[in-house]
């Protein structure tokens, strides 16, 4: 089954970013902390990070991300997604407008918003599911898209790794005003960070909070 997970790494204080993000600064001042779990060799973050990228069949992202891993300090053949796993599921980048030459030649762009670039990412995973491959949609950030998605009820899970560091200023991944129910299902703890994953409650019809 399809699955659509929102999947990010994010500071004890909520924040997704340090100050400054950017092409040339990456997560922003500081921020490099908040991904210090991928690039362990803890086994337990080796073992969450495997299983994400197995389960990868299509990965969304927002157009700020997209210019920070396509840019000249981003993803390289040994390091992108996924960290040193470097899998390449198909990405589709929701932006305004395309870029005219990127970097990297992996990327599809959906001009048309959030919602049809997951039916487009979903059609994909299916095929990739089909094939043996992962099924789920990753929502790899950053932090409005994932919010955007949450708020729009478009996802399914929401996996946080919660990295041991209080950055105090940058972006936050929690903006909006609705409340959200969410139903825990898994916790694996580091020495680096500590790994959530819940199911995200959606009301029913009958007005269920």
């Amino acid at each position: 089954m399809t699955r659509i997970v929102g999947d990010i790494s994010i500071s004890v204080d909520g924040l997704v970013t340090g100050p400054d993000p950017g092409p040339e600064n990456g997560l922003g001042d500081g921020g490099e902390a908040l991904h210090a779990w991928a690039f362990g060799d803890d086994p337990v973050d080796r073992e969450v990070l495997r299983d994400g990228t197995a389960a990868s069949g299509a990965v969304v992202l927002g157009r700020r991300l997209f210019d920070v891993v396509d840019g000249p300090q981003g993803w390289t053949e040994e390091l992108g997604y996924g960290a040193r796993e470097a899998a390449t599921p198909a990405f589709f980048v929701v932006t305004r407008e395309p870029p005219v030459s990127p970097r990297l030649p992996f990327w599809r762009f959906v001009t048309t918003g959030l919602a049809d670039a997951v039916t487009q990412a979903s059609d994909v995973a299916r095929g990739v599911a089909q094939a043996g491959g992962g099924a789920d949609v990753v929502l790899m950030g950053g932090g409005a898209t994932i919010g955007s998605a949450l708020e729009a009820g478009l996802l399914d899970v929401l996996q946080l790794h919660v990295s041991p560091v209080v950055l105090g200023a940058g972006t936050p991944l929690f903006t909006g005003r609705r409340r959200h129910g969410l139903v825990q299902r898994e916790v694996r703890v580091s020495s680096t960070a500590v790994h959530l994953v819940y199911d995200v409650h959606h009301p029913s019809s009958r007005g269920d909070p």
